[in-house]
């Protein structure tokens, strides 16, 4: 099926069958009313430098800066940047709908892309979404790992339980692993892709098994899976052992042990080297906070404990630099700490309310009613037979369609009171994440879920806070380039953000309601899913960078 293309300008980025349609942002097709001119952006830009520059000269003169001056210059500031966000022409290009019933996943080659559908994988090419190969499992398939070398990729059949394995090299290869009644909990692969390390049911034991001469290596007792450092040369597991916790150093080409040593804590809940391979970080079940930092002889870093009442940790994160460590907390806190001193350094505080002087934007989403111009109205052939046999269907996105809007403050944000009579309450930091250079941080307070909270490191405050209609499934940023987000929340439409601002996209698909969304390690492509179906996006044209705006040839 070949989908219409809108505005073909350029050479789109899917071949063949899953070429698709290309669309620009909702709300930003408009007419000759929202395009700045040169001279316009020069008036933009010095109108900035003379707010600043003459907050300077005050200061010079001996004046202290007010609260009233910084704020005058953010609303400034802020004003420039919903022109930018309006004026943003961002393209982005979709494939036709395809069927999955399981788990999807790129390749870390981001060259194919691996798709389940009950008890069959099927591998696509990424570009053209054509089936390459197309493996059948004995059961559905709950979970997919592709190899880091992208020749391999793993099933597991948790329901048998069970694990297979196939090799894009040799169709004819395959590899089946059957733990029998120790059953199988989480299965994953080797950094060498040529060991599969599985976990029993009940944390019996941990089986490394060999795809090179058929051996198996047993680590009894583990709790969680292991982690593993970033040359994959050694692997740290924690066991229990006469009721304490043991974290074990193995190495990654014996599979011997290197060194073993007992750690702080009550009940461990997990544990993560340090991107720089330097330390390991461990931290307690929920009942306690506490937060440990171990060398890899067993030295203690760090212990650290902000109180000893209430929940304790929910998530946390290191910086891809290494440098931050971020903690979230059911305290509806973040807590960073630097890997110099190991000292907190920020406390990120998820209001309820935001108040003047702030220098965030707060973006609220918001429906537009569509206005069309006629001016500006083309139809193709295609569009036109399309509209003719029906297959275009308008009506779930009725007469308007969604968009940020610049909100001014004071802000009440929308807050859900959690049941302290059930398990596992909805607040605290559910969900955060570092841009890949380490200068922004995306924060999502679960007593908020409709809230997401963008923090700027350099500054120590947020940057921008986007207000959504639904709760935010999920969020992720580009894993290369400048710092891009992108989020969904269950709706027909996909959400962005870059320090240039924020804008809406809608997808042009028929009941395609965006559930989760995955970016691939190249970047550029996105991954999105909805119940039964998916999709894959990809953009146009990158972004531009944050200090420029958009302008048009007029003069």
């Amino acid at each position: 099926m070949q989908f219409p293309r809108i505005r073909p300008t350029r050479s789109p980025k899917f071949e063949g069958a899953a070429a698709g349609i290309r669309v620009p942002p909702a709300g930003r097709v408009q007419s000759d009313k929202m395009k700045i001119s040169r001279k316009g952006r020069e008036q933009i830009v010095s109108f900035k430098s003379k707010l600043v520059e003459g907050k300077g000269r005050q200061l010079g003169k001996g004046k202290k800066e007010s609260d009233n001056d910084r704020y005058e210059v953010a609303v400034a500031v802020k004003v420039i940047e919903s022109i930018r966000s309006e004026k943003r022409r961002e393209e982005m290009e979709f494939t036709e709908a395809f069927k999955q019933a399981g788990p999807c996943c790129f390749s870390p080659d981001s060259r194919l892309l691996a798709v389940a559908v009950d008890h069959r994988l099927f591998i696509r090419n990424v570009f053209s979404l054509k089936v390459e190969q197309l493996y059948s499992c004995v059961d559905k398939i709950s979970f997919i790992e592709w190899a880091p070398d992208s020749q391999y990729v793993l099933c597991g059949l948790y329901k048998r339980p069970m694990v297979q394995a196939w090799s894009l090299a040799h169709p004819d290869w395959t590899c089946k692993i059957d733990e029998g009644p120790a059953g199988i909990a989480y299965a994953r692969w080797s950094p060498d892709s040529r060991h599969i390390l599985t976990t029993s049911d009940f944390q019996l034991r941990l089986t490394v098994w060999s795809l090179l001469n058929t051996a198996c290596v047993h680590v009894q007792w583990p709790k969680h899976s292991p982690s593993f450092t970033t040359d994959g040369k050694f692997a740290a597991v924690c066991i229990r052992r006469d009721c304490k916790d043991y974290v074990n150093l193995l190495s990654c080409h014996s599979w011997e042990l290197m060194g073993s040593f007992p750690v702080d804590t009550l009940d461990l809940a997990g544990l993560q080297w340090a991107p720089d391979d330097t330390s390991i970080l461990v931290w307690d079940s929920l009942l306690e906070y506490k937060v440990l930092i171990y060398s890899p002889d067993g030295r203690c870093l760090l212990k650290y404990q902000p109180y000893d009442s209430g929940l304790g940790v929910k998530t946390l994160a290191w910086s891809p630099c290494g440098q931050f460590l971020a903690v979230g907390s059911y305290d509806q806190q973040v807590r960073a700490l630097n890997h110099l001193t190991w000292k907190t350094f920020a406390h990120f505080m998820h209001m309820t309310t935001i108040r003047a002087p702030c220098n965030a934007t707060i973006f609220k989403e918001v429906d537009e009613p569509l206005q069309l111009h006629m001016s500006d109205l083309s139809l193709s052939d295609d569009i036109a037979l399309n509209i003719q046999d029906g297959s275009i269907d308008n009506s779930r996105e009725g007469n308007c369609r969604v968009k940020y809007k610049v909100v001014d403050l004071p802000v009440n944000l929308p807050f859900q009171k959690p049941v302290v009579d059930k398990p596992n309450p909805k607040q605290g930091i559910g969900l955060m994440s570092w841009s890949c250079d380490s200068q922004y941080l995306l924060t999502r307070n679960d007593s908020m879920p409709t809230v997401l909270w963008i923090w700027d490191i350099c500054r120590l405050e947020p940057a921008a806070v986007l207000i959504h209609k639904d709760p935010i499934r999920a969020a992720a940023w580009d894993p290369t380039g400048g710092p891009r987000l992108v989020l969904c929340t269950g709706s027909p439409n996909l959400y962005m953000w870059s320090p240039a601002g924020a804008w809406c996209v809608s997808i042009p698909l028929p009941e395609f309601s965006i559930c989760d969304l995955k970016w691939s390690s190249a970047g550029g492509r996105l991954l999105l899913k909805s119940k039964e179906t998916f999709s894959c996006a990809a953009f146009v044209q990158d972004l531009p960078d944050s200090t420029e705006c958009t302008t048009s040839d007029d003069e």
